[in-house]
């Protein structure tokens, strides 16, 4: 990006900002936009405001400069195995909710279309800083882009008896907030938000689609890769009550706040070591609270009704669970326990034996590892999904699709994370690359990126709007028949079946089968991102 003396500066409800003009080809020519990096939208979440729902950032004189990424809320990095793929930079400093704004046409009176981007990262890891996210193409073509940093693993989610839960989620609402207030400043349209995020930053929409206080703040949703959802209010208690055994302090807010900020990311590191998307374990989630959250998300989707009118993109990668099981060789090791690990799999699920049997009958030519992968994916991920749409047929629109396309480097196929560079048009920058191999298909980022757009700024990407015969975009090569219908109705169907199933238990009654722990032969060998 080549930058121009002259400094855009817009005003915000809490003082002036200073960003920068841009241009997206690098040598000074084509379509300039402006960047704006690094403006507060809360206070630091420090001292006194540790553990604490957000706050306004103090107002400041003058016109504050906002022409670099903010610093990033506090974090374990990656894994060797998985920061061999995925960027997640480090910018240090306090003042961590802050938030990154990319527009054509600063100002008042342009009205153009937003989106709103939730980073993913287990809810422990990622922020807006990441260069894949870079929004310059999304403002190219018109669209003004908001991406943001929140609170993280412990900070964000940690539950305790003396601080209210979902820090992470009100501080993305906060942000929100603050888009509503802000945005027609940076040439944005108030009334035309989509809010868009990926694996947790899916999760978020979800929970932002089923939270009253959010209504009224955006008028579409993308859920890439992530499905509404709420965790156990025990299993985030668990991850607390391990962290605070291993810094030897009680299980409260005041006593980890006591804590210095680098112990606790290494104590939640180490805590979350066995955490898999696919395997199970700890981890640190969402809850429903009964305040700020009242329902499960996908109950209150699927059963009551949420978000009435608002219409979704969703979608999904072939090979989701390749990211979990390619590093560090679990991939191999998940195929050699064979039907072990289609066992702990059925766990995971909490599923009766009938499902992994049929999965081995619809996937023959499947190795153990990528039965085991997508029996996983379809059961928390595209299971939710394809409910989430057929619930909503009569009160929105709904567009599923799926990302089929696979990464140049092996192993790795089209894989969780896979499709970001496309959908941000980044795949030329070294962080893409990490996943992508070197020159991924440009038709590709210019189809799916375009879809994005044409959602975010009329309300259909470019194919059938989802109905009873199940229309999912397949993002692959172009010799590939781009639409399908119904191409995972075999495994919903098990599903549906499984869910009316009775099972007996010793002693009498009926139940689903629980479960979700990590397979025990697996556990030496499992490592988190």
């Amino acid at each position: 990006m080549t930058a121009d003396r002259r400094d855009p500066v817009v005003r915000t409800p809490y003082g002036d900002v200073r960003g920068t003009y841009e241009y997206g080809d690098g040598d000074g020519h084509g379509d300039r936009i402006a960047v704006f990096r690094g403006i507060p939208y809360a206070a630091p979440p420090f001292g006194p405001r540790r553990f604490r729902p957000p706050s306004p950032p103090e107002p400041w004189s003058g016109v504050r400069d906002a022409v670099a990424f903010g610093p990033t809320p506090p974090k374990p990095p990656y894994s060797e195995a998985f920061a061999r793929y995925l960027s997640d930079p480090v910018v240090p400093g306090d003042d961590c909710l802050n938030l990154n704004v990319w527009t054509p046409e600063p100002g008042h009176g342009a009205r153009l279309p937003v989106m709103v981007w939730i980073h993913g990262g287990a809810l422990t890891r990622g922020s807006s800083a990441v260069p894949v996210y870079d929004g310059a193409a999304f403002a190219r073509d018109g669209v003004v882009l908001v991406s943001l940093n929140y609170r993280l693993g412990v900070e964000g989610y940690g539950l305790f008896p003396d601080a209210p839960p979902n820090l992470g989620l009100r501080d993305q609402l906060a942000a929100l907030e603050w888009v509503r207030e802000s945005i027609a400043g940076f040439g944005g349209d108030p009334d035309r938000v989509t809010l868009a995020g990926q694996s947790a930053g899916a999760i978020s929409v979800g929970a932002l689609l089923a939270m009253p206080r959010a209504r009224g703040l955006f008028r579409r949703a993308v859920l890439q890769s992530g499905p509404p959802e709420a965790l156990d209010r025990d299993k985030v208690r668990r991850m607390v009550r391990r962290m605070a055994n291993r810094l030897k302090v009680p299980a409260t807010a005041e006593a980890f706040a006591a804590v210095d900020r680098s112990a606790l990311a290494e104590a939640q590191a180490e805590v979350g070591r066995l955490s898999s998307p696919v395997l199970g374990g700890p981890a640190f989630g969402i809850v429903v609270d009964g305040d700020l959250l009242p329902t499960d998300p996908l109950e209150a989707l699927t059963e009551h009704g949420a978000a009435p009118g608002i219409d979704l993109l969703m979608g999904w990668t072939r090979d989701e669970h390749r990211l979990w099981l390619v590093p560090g060789g679990l991939q191999e090791r998940v195929d050699r326990l064979g039907t072990v690990a289609l066992a702990g799999a059925r766990a995971r699920c909490h599923c009766g034996p009938e499902i992994p049997r049929a999965y081995r009958e619809l996937h023959p030519d499947k190795g153990v590892a990528d039965l085991v992968g997508r029996l996983v994916t379809d059961h928390l991920l595209r299971v939710p999904l394809h409910r989430v749409a057929d619930a909503r047929v009569d009160q929105a629109r709904s567009y599923l699709y799926e990302f089929a396309w696979s990464s140049g480097l092996p192993a790795l196929g089209s894989c969780h994370a896979l499709e970001l560079g496309f959908v941000f048009d980044t795949g030329d920058t070294s962080a893409s690359a990490k996943l992508a191999g070197e020159h991924p298909p440009r038709d590709l980022a210019t189809a799916l990126h375009s879809a994005w757009v044409g959602f975010v700024a009329e309300g259909t990407p470019g194919w059938p709007v989802w109905d009873h015969t199940h229309p999912v975009r397949v993002f692959d090569s172009p010799d590939d028949e781009p639409l399908a219908f119904g191409p995972y109705d075999p495994e919903l169907a098990l599903w549906a079946a499984d869910a009316r199933r009775p099972r007996r238990v010793q002693g009498g009654g009926t139940f689903v089968t629980s479960g979700g722990g990590p397979l025990p032969a697996l556990r030496r060998f499992r490592r988190s991102p």
